[in-house]
């Protein structure tokens, strides 16, 4: 049946080994030494004053460990069989570098052989402890059947630390421990230090027994058992409770009486101590690897879960997260170029509207003017001063429109550039328009339009047939009276036509001259209007080439760059995709031959209650 615990042991030897994990690999090589060893090494340990050292006494039927007047435990100590009572304290040499203290090789210990009658001061290390060496035990050799069967009893030092009942020899006692026995006396309940000591204990021992000494003192003792059960129940802690009497026993044995013996209790403890001892090969063991199987199973899956963790958040913050990011530049970008082509054409369109209409409405102003003033003023009379006004206002509302050309696009420019300020550096192409010096020179010059004189024959003529009717109609008029048709009143009366004829004759040619030279200046503003507009489109359209040329020689920059970046990002994801699945089928199925170890070792176990409650979690 050894056969079997011993193969799935050495299974988990070989599984430290290809994991690489050499302190596992001894701890697990130590174990299987242990395993082997025939003696169960059982371990008393306990807070101060709890009867540990009396216990043993009373197991072993002898006063090996000293008890009462103050005397304290201060070195573990050691009781195994001898032919001879001998007494001797085992200190290991200083650890060196590389090398600790509990790892010195077999025959490097120093011993030394103390009086049987100071047992006392060996205890307390007052005698045979070289200071400035190693930890120390002291080795008690008895002459008993019970340890000649192979059991070896360790006393520890008491010690209200968690896990560590002692100095580092008590320690390296627990290690080695086949079985441990927590002893707590019945004058109280079990301590939270005392359960944290089996919960700590629990987890590395498969065997493990709550002692309750000093039953013949407490009268309730029973009463305080089944706390202590109700307590360990509680906790979680699988170890049965075992209530004697060192006292009692040590009396019965005295005398020989079997019924003291029986009531002390320890027929039970000596019962479970021989079963043990009976069952390291078999039942122990199989506990013990399922418990060593547990722990290796766990420190070495633990890395493993956290190099897959570690890869999960590598996966969305390494080169896939780059990739990712790069695919979204790439996506921005193709925004980024959609919106800065939508916002170039749609503010140059805008751009085009509102230079002619600021130019329609300045020429609508001049018109307006020229109205106003040719509605009085005469075109023959004031046409040198209106057409230098003309001019002068002509080129100022050119030079205006012009500017604000430049203005507005420098704005398209910036409202364009504004759609890269995400890529952080300055965008603006290289600027260089402006209103042209010679727009005057350039503007269409206003010839002197064709306008009617009124010259002096034509007065004559038009005065004579004006008067020529006034005369004749006033002579007639007279004759009827008897005067002669041609009289000083005719005569008047046709001066006086005549006159008023020439007058309107005059204004008629004025308003004519008036409506000619509005006529000439509607169509040389009209002609300017369209001239300039044409100079603004090209102009405009210029800049829309320039600024289309510039933006998209800079989309294609970037595109590149970031296409790039893509291709980078890519084949650094693949190849890390690779490697991380890679990695990630040899850590599951690490991690399920794990599993597939841990199952099989807690198959040993199966139809006994484990230590503790057990999960795979590889």
């Amino acid at each position: 049946m050894a056969g079997i615990w011993l193969d799935v042991l050495d299974e988990i030897a070989r599984t430290c080994r290809d994991h690489g994990r050499g302190d596992l690999l001894q701890a697990v090589r130590r174990k299987r030494a242990q395993l082997l060893d025939p003696t169960l090494r059982v371990l008393v340990v306990g807070e101060p004053n709890q009867g540990k050292s009396q216990l043993v006494n009373a197991i072993v039927n002898a006063p090996v460990c000293p008890v009462g007047d103050g005397r304290t435990t201060v070195l573990p100590t050691v009781v195994q069989h001898a032919d001879v009572p001998s007494v001797a304290v085992v200190q290991a040499p200083p650890a060196t570098p590389g090398r600790s203290a509990g790892a010195a090789l077999p025959g490097a210990v120093e011993r030394t052989p103390v009086p049987v009658d100071r047992i006392a001061d060996g205890v307390a290390g007052r005698l045979g402890r070289r200071p400035g060496g190693g930890p120390a035990y002291v080795e008690i050799g008895l002459p008993r059947a019970l340890l000649g069967a192979g059991l070896v009893l360790v006393d520890t030092p008491g010690s209200d630390e968690v896990g560590a009942p002692g100095a580092a020899a008590s320690v390296a006692a627990l290690a080695r421990a086949d079985a441990v026995l927590l002893v707590t006396d019945s004058t109280r309940e079990l301590s939270v230090a005392e359960l944290n000591v089996l919960l700590h204990v629990t987890r590395s021992h498969p065997n493990v027994a709550v002692v309750q000494t000093k039953i013949d003192l407490v009268p309730d003792w029973r009463a305080v058992a089944e706390r202590n059960r109700r307590h360990l129940a509680e906790a979680g802690v699988p170890a049965k409770l075992i209530p004697v009497s060192a006292a009692l026993r040590l009396r019965a044995a005295a005398t020989d009486d079997r019924t003291l013996n029986a009531e002390s209790g320890f027929p039970a403890l000596i019962a479970r101590l021989q079963r043990d001892l009976a069952g390291k090969s078999d039942v122990l063991a199989r506990a013990a690897v399922g418990l060593t199987a547990r722990t290796v199973v766990e420190q070495l899956a633990a890395p493993l879960r956290a190099e897959l963790e570690s890869q999960r958040v590598e996966e969305r913050s390494g080169p896939m997260a780059r990739l990712h990011a790069a695919q979204r530049e790439v996506e921005e970008l193709r925004r980024c170029s959609v919106r800065w082509q939508n916002t170039l054409n749609d503010e140059m369109a805008d751009l085009l509207s509102d230079l002619e209409y600021d130019l329609r409405d300045r020429t609508r102003q001049i018109l307006r003017e020229v109205d106003e003033a040719f509605d009085s003023a005469d075109p023959l009379v004031a046409w040198d001063a209106f057409q230098e006004w003309l001019a002068r206002s002509l080129t100022e509302a050119a030079e205006a429109n012009h500017e604000w050309l430049v203005q507005r696009c420098d704005f398209v420019a910036r409202r364009v550039a504004a759609n890269f300020a995400r890529y952080g550096y300055d965008v603006l192409p290289p600027w260089s328009l402006t209103v042209p010096e010679d727009l005057a020179d350039r503007l269409p010059e206003m010839e002197r339009p064709t306008i009617d004189r009124f010259t002096a024959s034509q007065k004559v003529i038009t005065g004579m047939k004006g008067s020529y009717g006034g005369l004749l109609m006033f002579g007639l008029a007279l004759t009827l009276a008897g005067m002669p048709m041609i009289n000083p009143v005719s005569i008047g009366a046709g001066a006086l036509f005549g006159g008023k004829s020439i007058r309107d004759e005059s204004r008629q040619l004025l308003r004519r001259r008036q409506a000619t030279v509005k006529t000439a200046v509607q169509r040389h503003v009209d002609d300017f209007f369209v001239r300039v507009v044409k100079d603004c489109r090209d102009a405009a359209r210029q800049v829309q080439r320039m600024l289309r040329d510039h933006f998209a020689a800079l989309t294609d920059e970037l595109q590149e760059g970031i296409i790039q970046s893509l291709r980078t990002a890519k084949q650094a994801a693949d190849s890390d995709a690779a490697a991380r699945d890679q990695r990630q089928r040899e850590i599951k199925l690490k991690m399920t031959r794990l599993a597939a170890l841990y199952e099989q070792a807690q198959q040993l176990t199966a139809g006994r209650p484990a230590a503790v409650p057990l999960e795979p979690r590889a």
